[in-house]
């Protein structure tokens, strides 16, 4: 047994040391990742065309920080959105239960689960003054929710990266069930 195994670890040593030629190199598999050519920054080369230095963005995509919320985060661009802005969602479309978790994730730590206002912030004294959404002087629409869980408004930070678009429709109209809940 020993001088198989004697025998098989010098074909190796002999396989692995006779693809080696120093006299020439190896093939490479591809050639530019292991020595990539380097540009000179904002100089003219071939690499794409008209000699431009980078490519034109690809038609219908949206630029970095631009949004198509046309409501600007102001009290005006509050107003407005209270007035004008509506749920695009068909009723089909809300997913009753979808809502409720984000709501019950994002929001009813605050606002409780009931939109009263009796989230486990509250109640623990973190966060104060946590208005129901029945408060007087307190008229929220779909459009009025929508802004504030875009922007944010007063305590309430932005919730704009944590829900996309739909998920944000969703929790507002779970929050417009809420309000017609507590009415009852």
């Amino acid at each position: 047994m020993r001088i198989g195994y004697k025998i098989l670890l010098i074909a190796i040593t002999l396989t692995l040391s006779s693809c080696k030629n120093n006299e020439s190199p190896n093939y490479e598999f591809m050639p530019n990742m292991y020595e990539s050519v380097g540009y000179e920054t904002y100089a003219e080369n071939a690499l794409f065309e008209n000699n431009q230095t980078a490519l034109n963005p690809v038609e219908g995509t949206i630029p970095r920080g631009h949004s198509l919320y046309q409501y600007e985060d102001s009290n005006s661009g509050y107003d407005l959105a209270k007035v004008n802005l509506t749920n695009p969602l068909e009723s089909n479309e809300i997913n009753v239960a979808k809502a409720k978790e984000l709501y019950d994730i994002y929001c009813g730590v605050c606002h409780g689960n009931k939109g009263d206002g009796q989230g486990i912030l509250m109640k623990r004294e973190k966060i104060l003054g946590i208005p129901s959404y029945l408060d007087e002087g307190r008229d929220i629409t779909e459009g009025s929710v929508y802004h504030v869980i875009y922007y944010g408004r007063n305590t309430m930070g932005s919730y704009a990266n944590q829900l996309n678009e739909k998920e944000r429709w969703l929790v507002t109209s779970y929050v417009m069930k809420l309000k017609s809940d507590l009415k009852k």
